[in-house]
């Protein structure tokens, strides 16, 4: 009975320094992801990587990781020598396995949102354009424009609906724009308001499927298969 005790608390040891190391890699890996995280063509400002499931070692042993949640902030995107820079990326992985001897990942699905906020999407837009959310799905865009045989700038702000165009382009469409009787100026207001601009530098494998404005920016959903993480 004393030795069953015995073997008992041994067990228990056993598995709380199992549990233990099996922690502490799980917080070494994290680290060592999210340093090498790349996403090519785009600079990115900071990334947190969390690995999900237990026991960590075996999924290391068998090569493939069941879930892993990559959060990256500040993701600047170029394309076609525009920027865009999206604040926040958050996406879910799974079946991820690991490549290259470890130095490289790709995961079979994912699933995400990426945010871009109205003050990236102003610097992204035509030049002396402002962005902000006008309400219920839409945003509202001020421009100033300068009308021939007037002599004077006109400044006007519109609310323009936003969509994806080939599932990696964002574009800003006026719904309506005052003209007020005066010859041109829709057309006038529509250059400096309405405009696209692509989502460059994306992860491979990981596209862009839906678009939302809210009060917090713009909020794209993205999903993909066979996902680079990193290599």
């Amino acid at each position: 009975m004393r030795a069953l005790r015995i073997l008992l608390v041994i067990v228990v040891v056993l598995a709380g320094v199992f549990i233990a190391i099996d922690r502490a890699a799980v917080y070494f890996a994290e680290s060592q992801v999210a340093e090498r995280v790349r996403v090519p063509g785009a600079e990115i400002g900071s990334t947190d990587v969390s690995i999900k499931g237990f026991p960590f070692l075996t999924q290391l042993a068998g090569s493939e990781l069941d879930e892993v949640d990559v959060k990256i902030t500040g993701l600047e995107t170029s394309a076609n020598g525009r920027t865009l820079r999206i604040s926040e990326m958050n996406a879910d992985l799974h079946q991820v396995r690991l490549t290259d001897g470890f130095s490289g990942a790709v995961a079979a699905r994912a699933t995400g949102t990426a945010v871009v906020s109205y003050a990236d999407l102003t610097k992204a837009a035509n030049a002396d354009v402002a962005v902000a959310y006008g309400g219920n799905g839409k945003v509202k865009v001020t421009g100033t424009v300068e009308v021939p045989g007037l002599g004077r700038e006109i400044s006007r702000s519109v609310l323009s609906s936003v969509t994806l165009v080939d599932g990696h382009t964002v574009r800003v469409h006026a719904d309506k724009v005052p003209g007020e009787g005066i010859p041109g100026l829709e057309g006038l207001v529509r250059k400096r308001t309405d405009f696209e601009r692509e989502v460059g530098g994306l992860p491979e494998g990981l596209k862009l499927e839906k678009i939302q404005p809210t009060a917090a920016g713009l909020e794209i959903s993205v999903t993909g298969t066979d996902v680079t993480l990193a290599g």
